[in-house]
């Protein structure tokens, strides 16, 4: 073990290729691996020969270096250790990063490094038995520092929930593809959107994005050993709003069977169609029953019921096909027109000549008035009959059969043709006259 002391003591000096400060080197105190020794120490053959650092060569890249030496051919030389340390660390140590178990072999790659970072590195050769020779001087080396990406990117606003990023192909020829990254002034964290392939693919559409959100893009070179370079310049690109809603809504309250919807049209230029929404219910789902043109501001919505409310919303479409959010509107109430009231019946009376009737007028819509008039014609059969168009408040019935027994209903109708409930039936029989007695006077009667 002194012998290790006094060798490693004896390296104090290390030759520096690439201009590196000597000051910044320590002495080349060796970390091994655990299995060389019981005791964490290497054990070193004084016999075997030190590779001469005059023979080394560092082959530098971005992410690697490359480490070149004279070797020997003795017989008992199994092959090579190789020691590195990271010299921009104040306690890093020289530590085993590879075996070369052929002799014969010169060469060594040593992947995984940082770049624009300065490394020494040491050898020794293995003898017999994982032994091993005292370890030759350091030599410097500085990586590569990461290439720049592109020199340009662009993204384009104003699209329909996308962006479209575009760039100059990287200059150089050992890249193999790009990496699109992005975030938003709200999240600065950078997120991989893709991996686009091939040095001359210079573009990218990112979908699916929000409406009238900001994003912010950059690129990655990736070259054909997967290094990425720095990242670009970045570029940022707004989504296409919403279109703006339209105007004031209005429906009817007033129309028999329909509801007539108008509204003020949307003032952006390039709304191409409105779509109208209906909800029998304020707070419930809504359902699109008509699309309108732009230059439509009306439209009649047919329903074949009476007092019937509906609930509507309309929204305005552009010509990228977005539609502003319904959620957001408050919607408007249309009713279509009730029913006029019914009658109220004042006299179902039987006279000498038949059955009169007056009623009163329910409210002032109506116009006429419609008279059914049913027929019980025996205990299991009934026929109605109606009589329409009637303008006055009274109406005799000639036509009756004593003894059958009569039911009057009546309707008012307005003038759009809309009929009112019927009155509460009003029953009537004309009793039939009595048999006159058809036996003679007595015979014993005195004259």
């Amino acid at each position: 073990m002194k012998k290790l002391i006094k060798s490693l003591s004896l390296t104090a000096f290390l030759m520096l290729t690439t201009g590196c400060d000597t000051s910044s080197l320590s002495l080349p105190v060796f970390t091994f691996p655990t299995s060389t020794s019981v005791n964490n120490e290497p054990k070193i053959d004084e016999k075997l020969p030190i590779v001469d650092v005059k023979t080394i060569k560092l082959l530098p890249d971005i992410k690697s270096v490359g480490v070149e030496w004279e070797g020997t051919s003795n017989v008992n030389i199994n092959g090579y250790y190789i020691y590195r340390k990271d010299l921009g660390k104040a306690d890093s140590k020289f530590n085993r990063v590879g075996t070369v178990s052929d002799k014969y072999t010169k060469h060594y790659v040593d992947y995984d490094l940082l770049p624009n970072t300065q490394y020494a590195y040491s050898i020794s050769i293995i003898g017999e038995n994982n032994f091993e020779s005292n370890p030759s001087d350091a030599k410097a080396i500085k990586t590569y520092p990461l290439f720049d990406s592109v020199a340009f990117v662009d993204a384009a606003s104003n699209l329909p929930r996308k962006v479209r990023i575009q760039w100059r192909p990287h200059e150089l020829l050992s890249i193999k593809e790009y990496i699109l990254e992005k975030n938003t002034p709200t999240d600065a964290e950078w997120k991989k959107v893709a991996t686009i392939k091939n040095r001359l693919n210079m573009e990218y559409i990112d979908r699916d994005l929000q409406d009238s959100v900001t994003y912010i893009y950059r690129i990655k070179a990736v070259n054909f050993e997967g290094i990425e370079s720095n990242p670009s310049m970045s570029a940022t690109a707004t989504t296409k709003a919403l279109p703006q809603a339209i105007g004031s809504l209005n429906a009817t309250k007033d129309q028999p069977q329909k509801i007539i919807l108008k509204w003020t049209k949307s003032p952006q230029e390039d709304v191409i169609a409105y779509n109208i929404y209906v909800s029998s219910e304020a707070d419930r789902s809504f359902k699109a029953i008509f699309r309108a043109a732009a230059t439509d501001n009306t439209f009649e919505h047919v329903i074949t019921e009476n007092d019937k409310t509906n609930f509507y919303k309309i929204s305005s479409i552009d010509k990228d096909g977005l539609e502003n959010d319904i959620k957001l509107m408050a919607p408007v109430i249309g009713k279509t027109l009730s029913a006029p009231l019914q009658p109220t019946i004042t006299l179902a009376q039987i006279t000498l000549s038949g059955i009169v009737l007056n009623w009163v007028k329910g409210d002032d819509r109506a116009i006429s008035y419609n008279i059914y008039k049913t027929t019980k014609e025996n205990f299991f059969q009934s026929s109605e009959k109606m009589i329409k168009n009637v303008q006055m408040f009274k109406y005799e019935d000639s036509d009756i059969v004593r003894g059958i027994e009569y039911k009057y209903e009546i309707e008012a109708v307005d003038q759009f043709g809309l009929v009112s409930n019927r009155t509460k039936p009003a029953m009537l029989v004309m009793p039939k006259l009595e048999e006159k007695s058809e036996r003679q006077p007595s015979q014993n009667a005195t004259k």
